[in-house]
């Protein structure tokens, strides 16, 4: 049980275990003197959802950096599964290979047909050694290059679903033009004809992230996160050390949360989570964003014009 609880949530698995044992007593017609354990589960159920409000509502920058990376939060292939009709997945980026942590493909939002793009995490532990962890390769971003491109020429507009620590790191990454099919995707989106709508559902980690969120309309979780460099990253190069001191301050400093990017103006919207994350209700986190999404794509006007001066500050 302890797995599915973060460190800060400590109290909540502490009442959760309390029911638990309630629960089971109860079910084993075993009885409490002087203490009514239907109405003693119903007190603790009572607490346990007052004291997830008041944990949730006060979260610091570091707390949300956890429930971004919680494992059992909805990653893109569950947002793409569950509001993408007929979807059609295609492979490959016709120069080297496929790359799993890249989702790519076509189907229908709502009944209209679009582009979908999305970075795989993996649930299992095999799925996310073959997608590493969220990571794409520079084949994976040529992939999704391909499938702007073919949304392009037949008109659909692009939608994108954002969850990864970053570009994947290793040598043959590197050795395959990682930087270069970054900054291509960047550059293909800001020359695309058609509405792109990109929504970060969990961490949005650097140039890895934005060759996907490069889009008219950026929308991001209430408690996802999008930074040029993880905490731990920045507080290694910055403060010389990474550790439970330095992690949070460093947190803090890079104003990665999604309340912080919206004052800047740097997002466009923030979808609201379930109270305690989109891990305990993963349908509802969602549906909201399949509302938030269709509510952008009914208003937006396609003008790649707008998205260069947005972006880069030119009107050419």
């Amino acid at each position: 049980m302890a797995n599915h609880y973060l460190d800060f949530e400590r109290p909540l698995l502490d009442l959760a275990t309390r029911i638990e044992d309630l629960a089971a007593m109860q079910a084993a017609g075993k009885d409490i003197p002087e203490k009514n354990i239907p109405a003693e589960i119903k007190r603790l159920e009572v607490k346990r959802a007052k004291v997830t409000r008041l944990l949730y509502r006060q979260l610091s920058p570091w707390q949300k950096v956890q429930v971004a990376r919680h494992p059992e939060r909805p990653h893109p292939l569950d947002y793409i599964l569950k509001l993408i009709t007929d979807f059609m997945p295609l492979s490959g980026d016709r120069q080297f290979g496929d790359d799993p942590a890249m989702i790519a493909g076509l189907g229908r939002f709502n009944g209209q047909p679009v582009a979908v793009l999305g970075i795989n995490k993996g649930k299992t532990t095999q799925e996310r050694l073959a997608c590493q962890f969220g990571m794409p390769k520079p084949e994976g971003y040529r992939k999704a290059q391909r499938i702007m491109h073919l949304a392009n020429k037949f008109k659909l507009p692009i939608l994108t679903f954002v969850d990864t620590p970053g570009a994947f790191p290793g040598v043959e990454a590197e050795a395959r033009g990682q930087g270069e099919a970054i900054a291509s995707s960047i550059e293909v989106s800001l020359t695309m004809d058609v509405p792109i709508i990109a929504t970060i559902t969990g961490e949005g980690g650097s140039g890895g992230a934005l060759a996907l969120a490069t889009a008219d309309k950026v929308i991001m979780l209430e408690h996802s996160i999008y930074s040029v460099i993880s905490p731990e990253g920045c507080a290694a190069i910055l403060m010389k050390e990474a550790n439970k001191n330095t992690i949070p301050q460093a947190a803090e400093g890079l104003k990665l949360t999604a309340q912080d990017l919206a004052k800047f103006g740097l997002i466009d919207e923030v979808i609201k989570e379930p109270v305690g994350g989109a891990h305990r209700d993963a349908d509802l986190t969602i549906e909201r964003a399949g509302k938030t999404i269709a509510a952008a794509l009914k208003d937006l006007k396609t003008d790649k014009h707008a998205r260069r001066q947005k972006f880069l500050g030119l009107t050419g």
